[in-house]
C-alpha cells in the first residue's frame, strides 16, 4: 500500500477508579488521518481542523511518534500524514492518544505490519509523552485494541483486553479548558491507606464486574475516593450533572480522563439519551457551550476505511 485512510476513535480513561489503568474506546467522536508513502525521509504533517496544533515534526504528537519509529526501523523513506481532528484537544477524550495511535497504527500498515502491538502501544506513548509529559496508555491501548482495556504495566507493557459490555456512554464536553498538564499537578503527593485500600476494592470490583458483565456490579465500583475529589473542582457543575445522571438511571461514570468532559455508562440508549439532554441543559444555564455524545463502547478501536 502507498496510502491509506483511518478513522481513530475517542477513548475515555481511567474509567473513574482506574488511575492511568483502565481505558475505554467510544464510537464518536473520531479522528480521520490520511498516510501517504514518501520516497524522501521527510514526515510531513497536516492539520486540516482550526485547534491551532503544531505541524512541526518534532513538536507534534503524531509527528514525533513517527520520529521515533522511523529512527527504529533506520527508514529511508518518509511519510505524510494529513490529520482531520474532530477530537478537540484538551477534551478529555483522548485527543492526543488519538494522534499518537492513529500515526503508529496508519505507518504499520503501510509497512506491512511490521510492528508488534506491544512495539506499537511503544512508540505511541512518546506522544502522550510530549502532550502531557508522561508516557501513559490508558487511552493508547483501547484506542489501539479496542473496547476495554488494563494497563496492568508500561514498563515492560503489559496490556490486557477486557470483556466489551454491552452498555451505553452519554458523555458531555463543556467548553472550558483544563489541560492534562495541569490536572496532574494538583494531585495529591501522598494518599490515606484507607483511601488506597478503598481505591484497589472499586477497581478490583469494576474489572470483575466488566468480567461478569455485571452490572450492579459495575454500578457500585465506578467510585474514586482519590482523584475525582480534586479534579472535579476543575470542571463547572460536575457535581449537578453526575447527581442528575444518576437520578436519570445511569450506572455511574465520572470525569473523562483528566476532564473537562464527563461520561455516565447506562444500560440502555434511551436512558443515555435522557441524560445527554440534560447534560446540555445544565451547562446551557450558565451559558457554557457544550457537546454531548451517545455513543456504544467501540470494540475494534482504529480501523481503516480506505487503502490504495
Amino acid at each position: 500500500m502507498k496510502k491509506i485512510k483511518i478513522r481513530v476513535p475517542a477513548t475515555v480513561a481511567n474509567l473513574v477508579c482506574g488511575f492511568d489503568i483502565l481505558g475505554m474506546a467510544i464510537n464518536q467522536p473520531y479522528d480521520e488521518m490520511e498516510f501517504k508513502l514518501l520516497e524522501t525521509p521527510d514526515i510531513i504533517i497536516k492539520h486540516t481542523d482550526n485547534f491551532g496544533l503544531p505541524e512541526k515534526t518534532e513538536e507534534n504528537v503524531a509527528g514525533v511518534v513517527l520520529l521515533k519509529i522511523q529512527e527504529h526501523l533506520n527508514l529511508k523513506i518518509g511519510f505524510e500524514v494529513i490529520i482531520h481532528k474532530n477530537i478537540k484537544p484538551g477534551s478529555g477524550l483522548g485527543s492526543s492518544a488519538a494522534s499518537a495511535a492513529g500515526a503508529v497504527f496508519g505507518v504499520n500498515a503501510l509497512l506491512e505490519n511490521i510492528l508488534s502491538q506491544n512495539e506499537m502501544i511503544h512508540f505511541a506513548m512518546f506522544g502522550e509523552e510530549l502532550a502531557s509529559g508522561v508516557r501513559h496508555a490508558d487511552n493508547i491501548s483501547p484506542c489501539l485494541l479496542g473496547g476495554i482495556t488494563l494497563v496492568k504495566s508500561t514498563d515492560p507493557i503489559d496490556i490486557i483486553p477486557l470483556r466489551c459490555p454491552d452498555l451505553f456512554v452519554a458523555a458531555v464536553h463543556p467548553q472550558v479548558e483544563v489541560k492534562t498538564s495541569d490536572a496532574r499537578q494538583i494531585l495529591k503527593k501522598n494518599i490515606l491507606l484507607k483511601d488506597a485500600v478503598q481505591q484497589w476494592g472499586n477497581i478490583a470490583g469494576l474489572v470483575a464486574g466488566i468480567e461478569k458483565n455485571d452490572h450492579a456490579l459495575i454500578g457500585r465500583s465506578l467510585n474514586d475516593v482519590i482523584i475525582e475529589p480534586v479534579r472535579s473542582i476543575l470542571i463547572p457543575k460536575f457535581d449537578e450533572v453526575k447527581a442528575k445522571s444518576l437520578q436519570l438511571g445511569a450506572l455511574g461514570g465520572g470525569i473523562s480522563g483528566s476532564g473537562p468532559s464527563i461520561f455516565m455508562l447506562t444500560e440502555k440508549e434511551e436512558t443515555a439519551q435522557k441524560i445527554a439532554e440534560i447534560m446540555k441543559s445544565i451547562y446551557d444555564e450558565i451559558d457554557i457551550e457544550s457537546f454531548v455524545y451517545v455513543s456504544k463502547i467501540n470494540p475494534a478501536g482504529v480501523e481503516i476505511i480506505n487503502e490504495d
